[in-house]
């Protein structure tokens, strides 16, 4: 399977960054299957770091090694994969535990809706009932060493 991560720059040895910020599913190195969405978070990484190229890097993950891994599935932003985006925000749950956790990526609709969900203005109820009809794209977060060695870089597209 192709995952890709957009970056301003060239990424052939992917590292996990701990408490760079709260991230959906903690700290470490982020992917998705999405070729469009990488490509996106490659412009707005250039912007928002003012240097380099936006840069699609391209890695092949084996499906057969997701098994070997502590893997954590959401297949849909439903109410346990709310809680657990918003814990790793708050920065109150370790997501340690895992190796590779999948899931719906927030994005900018969702972001309001779980934004309210944390300020108390939605119950766990509302907010997953405004999340569900969203068309998210998923994203695969490698957060251990173990996780990042059945990944494989096979090259890269500047944009």
């Amino acid at each position: 399977m192709k995952l890709y991560h957009g970056s301003n720059m060239e990424v052939a040895h992917p590292r996990i960054r701990k408490k760079l910020r709260a991230l959906d599913f903690g700290a470490g190195f982020y992917l998705t299957s999405s070729k469009k969405q990488a490509e996106k978070w490659a412009r707005a990484v250039t912007r928002r770091r003012q240097r380099g190229v936006p840069t699609l890097n391209i890695y092949e993950l084996k499906e057969t090694s997701i098994g070997e891994l502590n893997t954590l599935k959401f297949e849909a932003a439903n109410m346990e994969w709310l809680e657990f985006v918003v814990g790793n925000r708050k920065e109150i749950i370790d997501s340690n535990e895992y190796d590779l956790v999948i899931g719906p990526v927030a994005n900018d609709s969702t972001l309001p809706v779980i934004d309210d969900y944390m300020d108390g203005r939605y119950t766990k109820e509302q907010a997953v009932e405004r999340l569900m009809p969203q068309n998210l794209t998923d994203q695969y977060a490698f957060l251990t060493e173990t996780a990042l060695s059945v990944l494989h870089f096979e090259g890269r597209e500047s944009l």
